[in-house]
């Protein structure tokens, strides 16, 4: 019994320590909306924050960091649960018709996050390392007002802005399920709760790649 009961709370800790990254994630991707999208509506006030965010020492040391061992954790323990449960299927299992008792969305799961994870290095190049390269390897002084015009270059490139597009597609697709497991790995699932999780989940997976995918597509189309 106890050589059954280790493993099993090994893994209900990762599926929660999995949910609480995904939920930390998904906060992380509200804030970063809510910001981008000034960028649209007034170039003075998207520099405003991104200065804020980029040169505030709270942000840079610690919330940034935070934010990639999320990203790292939950990527890991993504591929280690996937690879697990495949492990642990019957040999029969073969023959399970998986499109009748799971969506699509939840079977590939895996692939939705290999693309995000694609993207994220991708972002990364285009964001985060020229903005490491700026502040503390060239030392450049602080610029207020460059990030509109940061922006605008990126999305000059319409190569670029379609890699954009598809990788928050796959994003909408991965939250499509994702959201609600992530409360029912937390052990919310509650009558009369449920119903709601899942609807504002289903909000929440198209309104914020949505949001993601128009900011991108403006600047380009802005700039034609």
């Amino acid at each position: 019994m106890a050589s059954t009961i280790g493993p099993l709370k090994t893994s209900i800790a990762r599926k929660v320590t999995m949910a609480l990254s995904a939920l930390f994630l998904m906060v992380f991707l509200v804030q970063h909306f809510t910001i981008n999208v000034t960028s649209v509506f007034s170039a003075e006030v998207f520099n405003e924050l991104s200065h804020f965010m980029g040169t505030n020492p709270v942000v840079q040391f610690l919330l940034q960091p935070v934010l990639m061992l999320g990203v790292v954790v939950h990527f890991a323990l993504g591929f280690i649960l996937t690879y697990r449960n495949r492990k642990a299927r019957p040999v029969g299992y073969a023959q399970y018709k998986g499109n009748a008792h799971s969506s699509w969305t939840s079977r590939n799961m895996i692939y939705s996050g290999l693309f995000i994870l694609f993207f994220l290095g991708f972002h990364f190049s285009d964001f985060w390392i020229p903005e490491m390269i700026y502040k503390y390897v060239e030392s450049n002084p602080a610029d207020p007002n460059r990030y509109y015009g940061e922006v605008l270059h990126l999305f000059e490139n319409p190569l670029r802005v379609a890699v954009y597009v598809l990788a928050f597609i796959f994003l909408s697709l991965h939250l499509w399920h994702g959201f609600q497991s992530s409360f029912q790995s937390m052990g919310w699932r509650r009558p009369g709760l449920t119903q709601a999780v899942q609807k504002f989940g289903k909000f929440y997976a198209i309104f914020i790649p949505a949001g993601f995918i128009f900011i991108a597509v403006y600047h380009y189309l802005a700039q034609l």
